[in-house]
């Protein structure tokens, strides 16, 4: 079956700057998008209502996908855009329609009053249930492709933002960042936030000369997790950032000039049930870019 990216649909501004954000990867990738619209079945009882009924659902099932599919045409002339309609619960059935997608994309709206992000259920849910990579984009991150222009993400000089911890790094998500910064031609930053010692926390100090050990330390597991994809994307620049404190903070601070922000989510198939975790968690909350979510075993 062919691959695709695949984004979730539902008429809003979040998802149509989502289905651009995707128009824009699949070119990059030389794949299909798919555009997947899910309704929620309609209480018997609901249905009969005039305002909530069948036609009205019709008429906006039809509508919806056939005016985002002839828009995303127009402004991305040279994308394969196929829509597929679906009903049952939306978490469950967007994953099913990306089980064979390299990319499902979702749209997120943005925090009120500040930059970030607002994750419904229906995102968390697929994030922290889903096997491929997930990006979530905000409305405000397409508004020049309404008129026609190029998108802000794709614009080269922005760099992509990998956040990995360089005590056990994930293949699969270091991957996902080169090939990323790659296929925009731009630079790799990658974000590695740590602690200090604990007899910080006992107010004792630490000497100048500790202190610049510690970092060196830091930037060469950063370095040495790296290797192989540096010589697998050479023309990939590479900027390290090990930092002292949140990771998360870090990561939603390096947002703000970030044409994406890469991190990993490891994949929980025990009793216990999917979780993203405290770092994913808080930069899906707060980060101004778009974020791509890779799992990992």
């Amino acid at each position: 079956m062919t691959r695709t990216v695949t984004v979730g649909l539902d008429g809003s501004a979040e998802s149509r700057a989502a289905a651009d954000w995707a128009a824009h990867e699949a070119q990059l990738r030389g794949l299909p998008l798919k555009l997947v619209q899910v309704w929620e079945p309609v209480p018997a009882p609901m249905a009969q209502a005039p305002l909530l009924g069948a036609e009205t659902q019709q008429h906006w099932s039809e509508r919806i996908p056939r005016e985002a599919a002839e828009g995303i045409r127009r402004r991305h002339p040279g994308v394969d855009v196929t829509v597929e309609q679906l009903t049952g619960s939306p978490a469950d059935t967007l994953l099913d329609a990306a089980k064979d997608a390299e990319l499902l994309v979702l749209g997120s709206r943005g925090l009120s009053g500040v930059g970030g992000f607002l994750v419904g259920s229906v995102g968390l849910s697929v994030v922290a249930h889903a096997e491929l990579p997930v990006v979530l984009v905000r409305a405000g991150e397409q508004a020049a492709a309404e008129d026609g222009a190029n998108p802000p993400s794709a614009t080269p000089s922005r760099p992509v933002v990998l956040g990995i911890d360089a005590g056990t790094p994930a293949d699969a998500v270091i991957e996902f960042a080169f090939a990323e910064a790659a296929r925009r031609d731009t630079t790799l930053r990658v974000v590695h936030g740590w602690s200090l010692p604990p007899y910080y926390a006992y107010g004792l100090g630490m000497d100048a000369g500790l202190n610049d050990e510690l970092f060196r330390e830091e930037a060469a597991a950063l370095t040495e997790a790296l290797s192989p994809w540096r010589q697998k994307h050479p023309a990939v620049e590479v900027a390290l950032e090990p930092r002292v404190g949140s990771a998360a903070d870090h990561l939603v601070d390096a947002s703000r000039e970030a044409s994406l922000v890469v991190i990993g989510r490891r994949i929980r198939r025990g009793a216990l049930g999917a979780h993203i975790g405290p770092v994913a968690h808080g930069v899906l909350h707060h980060s101004t870019a778009p974020v791509a979510v890779v799992p990992h075993d």
